[in-house]
């Protein structure tokens, strides 16, 4: 299952303002903020609903993919583990290896790699463990 999925934009503030406008009549709305400190990469902006952001844009920043992120949906921290494990050994390029990512929330568990094309694939798991 999705998680939740992101795109690349040239200029986070004007794509924020405008998918403030162009989401609010499907009740879909500003949830969550993250800053380019706190991720490490770019500043991003968290899109959706019940405080659950699941469209995601982003300035991209150095550790950008090809300016496409999915997220799976793990079922435990061990899956995220192998997840990253089984993607590295297909070939993929370490883009984030498996860890808490506190600045989301206190239980994101995380791993991102990227595709043979630069895509940033991630699997996360949201539970305590």
């Amino acid at each position: 299952m999705l998680d939740h999925i992101g795109i690349s934009v040239s200029d986070l503030e004007r794509s924020r303002r405008f998918f403030e406008a162009a989401l609010h009549p499907l009740e879909i709305g500003l949830v969550m903020e993250v800053t380019a400190e706190q991720t490490g990469a770019g500043g991003h902006v968290g899109f959706g609903s019940q405080q659950r952001p699941y469209f995601w844009i982003g300035d991209g920043g150095a550790a950008a993919g090809a300016g496409v992120h999915v997220a799976f949906a793990a079922a435990s921290r061990a899956v995220v583990d192998a997840y990253y494990a089984a993607a590295i050994g297909a070939g993929g390029r370490d883009n984030g290896a498996p860890g808490l990512r506190p600045h989301y929330h206190p239980n994101y568990y995380g791993a991102f790699v990227l595709d043979p094309d630069g895509h940033n694939i991630e699997a996360v798991c949201h539970r305590p463990e």
